[in-house]
């Protein structure tokens, strides 16, 4: 039944009264183009995340793209059925015009609070959360899309702390030619690649980038350049990072290995896919570090 009242939403592109639809819970976090709540569904007493985006905000991002036929991130979102990515259930237009996205509701902690807090539920637990980040990632490139924001912020834990969810599609574009061009500066500085902040063309070693810093952060709550607020920081990043091993002595030399070729400013002889990032630790323990 849960099938084809969600297939039947999308094919008779029927607005959303949210008010109607939806119990709001509480407001779990305001983006910086959407609102997302928890909610309570009344048709089944179902727990899901709402995601709602600002029009506007929308609009404004859109019209990066003026005459390309960019998906919706709902469109996108619903593509990536991975154990490792937040599930999307449905999507549409709201009865105020604006795009919702209906998702599974993640009740874990945020990578970024965790890093910010030197929380100790990442003790044993490092590389097996950076290897799901990686199984995430190589399955959004897999479908055909760039993610272009990844970064601590948008990964969650689940609730028991044990495994991670790859979110937030909004920035996400088909990775093809027309939508790699020049000039399309967006995603979060202190992750940002090289390339995507002098503008230059891109493709998904900008993913895998943001990839290696968020895995370096993880790692040893720091960051491998400068940190900062404003996309100035962002600047160094095609200088030499720092060391890996400075700030975490014991790791595993191949894990060390395998982040700096992450995060090589060079994208030419940055690592090239995350299969291949996989490859590289998949004799490193998963509770060693």
């Amino acid at each position: 039944m849960a099938l084809f009242d969600r297939l039947g939403g999308l094919l008779q592109g029927k607005k959303l009264n949210v008010r109607t639809r939806f119990e709001l819970m509480r407001k779990a976090i305001s983006g910086t183009m959407s609102k997302f709540y928890m909610a309570r569904d009344r048709r089944n007493d179902q727990i899901v995340g709402l995601k709602i985006l600002d029009p506007e905000k929308t609009a404004a991002f859109l019209a990066r793209f003026k005459g390309l036929k960019k998906p919706s991130e709902g469109e996108i979102a619903i593509q990536l059925d991975h154990p490792r990515i937040v599930k999307t259930l449905e999507h549409g237009i709201t009865t105020e015009g604006e795009q919702y996205l209906v998702m599974e509701f993640l009740d874990g902690a945020g990578m970024n609070s965790l890093l910010i807090g030197r929380d100790e539920i990442l003790d044993g637990r490092r590389v097996r959360f950076i290897r799901q980040l990686a199984e995430a990632l190589a399955a959004v490139h897999e479908k055909g899309f760039l993610h272009r924001d990844v970064c601590p912020r948008n990964v969650i834990l689940s609730g028991d702390g044990e495994n991670i969810k790859l979110i937030d599609f909004g920035l996400t574009v088909p990775a093809t030619k027309e939508f790699m061009q020049p000039g399309n500066r967006t995603g979060t500085p202190n992750y940002m690649a090289p390339e995507l902040v002098r503008r230059y063309a891109t493709d998904q070693r900008l993913d895998i980038f943001a990839f290696g810093v968020t895995a370096f952060e993880i790692c040893t709550f720091e960051l491998p350049w400068l940190r900062g607020v404003t996309g100035q920081a962002a600047m160094t990043h095609d200088q030499p990072p720092i060391d890996i091993r400075t700030l975490r002595p014991n790791i595993n030399p191949m894990l060390a290995k395998a982040i700096h070729y992450c995060i090589e400013p060079d994208r030419n002889k940055r690592c090239k896919s995350m299969e291949e990032f996989l490859s590289m630790i998949k004799r490193v323990e998963v509770m060693e570090q």
